[in-house]
Formats: C-alpha cells, sequence, structure tokens
C-alpha cells in the first residue's frame, strides 16, 4: 500500500483531530517542547496509539519531500478516492447544493494546496484537476492546505468528462477570466462549479466555452492578473458572501462600517 508522507505540526494535527485516514507513524524533532500544538499532537497520537519517535531535527531534513516540515513528519493512509460522479450523487443523496471548483494546468503545488485551504474555509465540496495537467496531494500540497485535503476531496479526472457530467447535472458552470463580468454582478447562489485556467495559459478558448458566464475580478494599479489560488479565493467567498444574503433572517450587510462609539 502507498502511503502519504504529511510534512509539517499543522497538517499532520489536523489529520489526527478529522480522523478521516489512520496516521500509521509520527517522526518528531527530539528537541520539541510539549506544549501547544506538539502536547495536542501527541496527545491525539497516544489516544490513536500511534508510534511516535522522536529524532535529530537533521534526521527530518533528509526525510523532507517539502523542506520545510516544522520538526514534524507523519505517515498516514491515502485519502479515498472520488469521482466527479461519485460525489454529485452523494450530494444528491445529502439534497446539497454543489459548489464545485476545477482547475485546469496548475503546476505549482503552493497555488493548489492554498485553494485546498480556502476551498475548506468556503464550503467547497470538491476540486477537481486533470489527471496529466495537474498535481495530486504532494506533500507540499498538503502542507500547504493545512487540513484542507482532510475534508475536501481532490479529484483528478478529465476536466471535459467532468464538465459533460456536472453540466448534465444541471450545475451552472462560471469560468474565469480577463474581461469578464464582475463576479457580484452574477447570480452565484445555489449550486455552482467555478472553472480557472492554469498559471501561465489561464483559460483555454475550449474550456471557455463550456462556460455558461465568465466572471473577471476588476484590478487597478495596471495590473493584468491575480494569482491563481487567490482569484480562485475571492470567487468562492464571493459566492459565500452571496449564498448568505439570500437565507431567510440574514442579518444585511452595512453598506460601510459603523462610526466608533466614543
Amino acid at each position: 500500500m502507498t502511503t502519504d508522507q504529511l510534512e509539517g505540526r499543522n497538517v499532520t494535527l489536523e489529520a489526527l483531530r478529522r480522523r478521516r485516514r489512520r496516521v500509521l507513524r509520527v517522526w518528531l524533532d527530539d528537541r520539541a517542547k510539549q506544549k501547544g500544538k506538539i502536547a495536542e499532537l501527541l496527545h491525539k497520537a497516544a489516544r490513536d496509539n500511534i508510534p511516535v519517535r522522536r529524532v535529530p531535527r537533521h534526521q527530518l531534513d533528509r526525510m523532507s519531500q517539502s523542506r520545510v516540515h516544522n520538526g514534524v513528519i507523519a505517515e498516514a493512509e491515502p485519502l479515498p478516492a472520488f469521482s466527479t460522479h461519485g460525489l454529485l450523487a452523494d450530494l444528491d443523496r445529502r439534497e446539497e447544493a454543489p459548489f464545485l471548483v476545477l482547475l485546469d494546468e496548475v503546476s505549482y503545488e503552493h497555488n493548489l494546496g492554498a485553494v485546498m485551504r480556502s476551498a475548506l474555509g468556503a464550503g467547497v465540496h470538491g476540486v477537481i484537476v486533470p489527471v496529466r495537467r495537474g498535481k495530486g496531494l504532494t506533500a507540499v500540497v498538503q502542507r500547504v492546505a493545512m487540513g484542507g485535503a482532510e475534508e475536501v476531496p481532490l479529484i483528478r479526472e478529465g476536466l471535459s468528462s467532468s464538465l459533460a457530467q456536472i453540466r448534465r447535472a444541471g450545475i451552472p458552470v462560471i469560468g474565469a477570466a480577463a474581461g469578464g463580468t464582475p463576479p457580484w454582478e452574477l447570480n452565484l447562489t445555489g449550486p455552482v462549479a467555478f472553472v480557472l485556467g492554469g498559471e501561465d495559459k489561464g483559460l483555454t478558448s475550449t474550456l471557455r466555452r463550456k462556460c455558461d458566464a465568465v466572471a473577471g475580478i476588476p484590478l487597478r494599479g495596471n495590473l493584468s492578473s491575480l494569482n491563481v489560488s487567490v482569484a480562485a479565493a475571492v470567487l468562492m467567498f464571493e459566492k459565500v458572501r452571496q449564498d448568505a444574503g439570500r437565507h431567510t433572517g440574514a442579518p444585511e450587510l452595512p453598506d460601510r462600517a459603523p462610526a466608533p462609539v466614543g
């Protein structure tokens, strides 16, 4: 069985907290003090009978794949595999409006990890990347996601196939590209799938033709584009804002901050 290597206190602790998969063993800097996150990590490892081995820092340096381990490396079972079809069927059974993000040719692991982190905070049900042109759950991706990968499935499929299933399910597809409609002028409530291109090419013409609308984030200061993970976060949380506003009894957002008292 292949296993995942988790590097860093946060990602290891999130795996222990969420218990979506079994952590097999932990290596810990022998000089790490037993307080804060380290104390919680040791407590949860003891709870689940996970062996913890204290080792010199230089050994962790040699083991690290991401080069940033913060004194903790763990070995864990892989996360469960998902498919677009399976995820949509599960959401249909749960009667939840699908909220998906598709990324094409995102080649930098830090960007994918950042998208996964934001996706967790925004309540995204799944992130879909192509098999050939997308990164998987590497040690770097999982470290940067800081627990996002434990909750948000990363699906590796052909984007054309995934989009065909998404469109058949009646889910609006919103692309992201310069010159598109500002996202706050689009109706993003209910089911939606955002499609973003890679760092270099952006949204391809092929994918753009598969979108029902294209959102563009207005920029100032002669800036031509945003980092893909930042653009994805803007779109995700604009949807969160719109969804919050449609609920009965939801408080109205003020036009401006109230004046300070006193």
